[in-house]
Formats: C-alpha cells, structure tokens, sequence
C-alpha cells in the first residue's frame, strides 16, 4: 500500500511545482491554490508511506522520479526542452529508481 500513496505524492508533487510556476509568483490565485493543496496532499502521503518504507528511498524514488516528470512535461507545457546532457542525467536517475527497486534489500515490497 505504500507505493499507492508514494504515487500519490508524486503525482501531487508534479501538479503542485507545475501549478507554481503557473502561479506568476503566486500572484494567480487559482494555480496558487492548486499549489497549496497539492503540496499539503505529497506531503500528507509521502508521510504515509515513511511508515512502510525507509524514508532514504521513499525520498529517493519521490525526488528522483519528480525531478523527470516534471521536466518531462515542462518540454511540453513550457517548450522548456532539456538538453542532451540533462536528459542523460534524468536518464540516469531512472536507472538509480530501478536499481533500487530490483537490487536493493531495504526495499519492502
């Protein structure tokens, strides 16, 4: 059930950092709700799942898998196209994501 809400709090993370940057400096109220709540909301599940999961990890896959979704989509909603050595880098915090999933023994699953 942790890697529900740890999904949760990614999707959550993602729409609320997205919303900030729409927010204009936090002068459009609407994406600026949209912040709050969706930051209340990741940080509400992510404590969830530290109940389940070692909170290195939960914070590893969160960090890690925000960081590409959310550059991911800003190429599209933005046109804010990483270059080749940032998509490398994202390409590779991916693999650190699977790695500990498939490798590591302080996952519970």
């Amino acid at each position: 059930m942790g890697y529900w809400y740890l999904a949760i709090a990614i999707a959550a993370e993602v729409i609320a950092t997205l919303a900030l940057k729409a927010s204009n400096g936090f002068s459009n109220f609407t994406f600026t709700a949209i912040c709050v709540v969706g930051y209340a909301i990741a940080f509400y599940c992510l404590s969830i799942v530290l109940k389940t999961i070692p909170i290195g990890i939960a914070y590893a896959i969160w960090a890690g898998m925000g960081i590409c979704l959310i550059a991911s989509i800003s190429a599209v909603v933005y046109k804010q196209v990483p270059d080749l050595p940032a998509i490398i880098g994202m390409l590779l915090i991916i693999l650190g994501v699977v790695v500990i999933n498939v490798f590591s023994k302080t996952v519970s699953h």
